[in-house]
């Protein structure tokens, strides 16, 4: 049951997202307005614009400044950068940088970094929240001054206003004029928290574009919503509430066997959450005329680790690519350099999701993986065939679930728990037994790896076919589904695995 008088607060035990009922009744009452004022482009972008806002505030509260901070900030570095050059052009993306990194560094790896050198030189510094002290001693708020809590998103949009700041340099893009439609292309609500991350050369210029949908974009675009739907509530946190977080919490007490299969569970989990949140944003971006880039393109199928991270979180593996390994010197200066860069970038790119040691692993891990098949697959030289296919997936497959290990488990004893319990305790007389007493949670991992494994032909009729029917017939079929997810779903709504990175 709704509470009214609470709609429109910031609830830090219910951030917003789209899993949520009172997601869909805000974004339907957004829609209804949109649609009679998308013909004006000025007032289109700037309600939505103010939607975003909105949107952000219900999933970050306060900390809403600090995305307008970053806006502001990389409103006007874009134009410093743009209008200077020589020495004076590569300071001001200096500065661009430093504060982009900056704000990330204090709310995401102060604790990390402090903790580092306290280790390092046996001293016991405190992170200290220093927005938090000027917030209470300004409006009398009672923040914690202790507690640094990281904003929602951060990671995306930083991301997202580097590239801008590093392609106006680049002479790739002009600065955009206008600071609502700069403030749009950074807030824009589907792709804030949880990415696609998208560059400027791709979004600014739809904004000035007029509203454009035809009727098979429309079905897609719903298509795509309900999929992401299923893919989040049905599978990823039926999964995770009765089955994965249980074993990852306490691996001991269980079997090989299910510790096993707790590591398929999770690397379906994490596909069946990022991704679906991945369909619901492009979906929400289409019904509103904006095209965002495709973020996964069914990763699982890969059959070799470079080929994983072409089919994976595509929005990021191009940044990095882009921004970060080519500059380090990608693979123009040698086998030896080409290898050291992989290794930064894939460290840096675990890093990236979180400041722990298990995520610079899981980093590392993926480095290697790329490095020894940059290495071994050039000098095999191996033909194509159906034997070398299915050994080079499977390889990649369980390379890529062995990884996920490290990026789900609280600490790396855990994983050192589960690989000891699957080497040497898997017990296969009672394989049977643990089926049957946990039947509804294999029974959605399989069905999460069957929508992952259905052919992409399959894939386009269903589309095809979906996208014929009449738009009413459409919208009753997206209501009763929506209506029966909402009721089979798990008593408690998960956040999107991606928010806290």
């Amino acid at each position: 049951m709704l509470n009214v008088d609470n709609i429109f607060r910031f609830s830090a035990n219910s951030p917003l997202i789209f899993s949520q009922y009172l997601f869909l009744l805000f974004f339907t009452m957004m829609y209804g307005i949109y649609c009679l004022i998308h013909t004006h482009n000025r007032l289109r972008n700037i309600y939505l614009l103010a939607f975003s806002l909105f949107f952000y505030y219900k999933c970050s509260g306060f900390y809403f400044l600090i995305l307008l901070l970053s806006i502001v900030l990389d409103y006007f570095y874009g134009f410093l950068i743009d209008r200077n050059e020589g020495i004076r052009r590569k300071f001001f993306l200096f500065l661009s940088i430093l504060s982009n990194l900056g704000l990330l560094f204090y709310f995401k790896y102060s604790y990390f970094i402090v903790d580092i050198i306290n280790q390092l030189i046996g001293i016991h510094f405190q992170p200290v929240n220093f927005i938090a002290i000027w917030s209470n001693s300004l409006f009398q708020s009672g923040f914690d001054i202790t507690e640094i809590i990281l904003p929602v998103g951060i990671s995306f949009y930083t991301f997202q206003t580097l590239s801008y700041s590093i392609d106006i340099y680049r002479r790739n893009v002009e600065p955009c004029k206008d600071f609502f439609d700069f403030a749009f292309f950074v807030s824009f609500f589907p792709q804030l928290v949880a990415g696609p991350i998208v560059r400027a050369i791709d979004f600014i210029p739809q904004i000035r574009k007029p509203f454009l949908l035809s009727k098979r974009e429309f079905s897609l675009a719903v298509l795509l919503i309900i999929g992401g739907l299923v893919k989040k509530v049905l599978i990823s946190d039926y999964i995770s509430i009765n089955f994965v977080d249980r074993v990852f919490e306490s691996p001991e007490l269980y079997t090989g066997f299910m510790n096993l299969m707790a590591v398929y569970g999770y690397t379906i989990q994490i596909y069946c959450d990022f991704s679906g949140y991945s369909d619901m944003a492009i979906g929400l971006a289409a019904l509103l005329g904006f095209k965002l880039p495709i973020n996964f393109n069914s990763p699982y199928k890969a059959t070799s680790i470079t080929d994983f991270w072409r089919k994976w979180h595509i929005s990021l593996s191009l940044w990095l690519k882009d921004y970060l390994y080519i500059p380090l010197g990608g693979n123009r200066k040698g086998k030896l350099r080409s290898v050291i860069n992989i290794l930064i970038t894939m460290i840096l790119g675990g890093l990236w999701h979180g400041a722990a040691l298990k995520f610079i692993i899981w980093g590392l891990i993926h480095g290697i993986g790329l490095t020894i098949h940059k290495i071994w697959g050039s000098a095999l030289n191996i033909g194509k065939n159906i034997s070398w296919t299915i050994i080079s997936w499977a390889i990649t497959f369980h390379f890529v679930a062995f990884s996920w290990m490290y990026f789900r488990a609280s600490s790396i004893e855990i994983v050192n728990i589960m690989i000891q319990k699957v080497v040497y305790t898997f017990n296969f007389w009672g394989i049977s037994d643990r089926i049957t007493g946990y039947w509804k949670p294999f029974l959605c991992i399989g069905l999460g790896f069957l929508l992952h494994f259905i052919p992409d032909r399959f894939k386009e009729n269903i589309r095809i076919y979906y996208s014929r029917i009449p738009v009413f017939i459409q919208v009753i079929v997206f209501s009763l589904i929506i209506f029966i997810i909402f009721q089979v779903r798990s008593t408690t709504i998960q956040p999107f695995i991606y928010f806290q990175f």
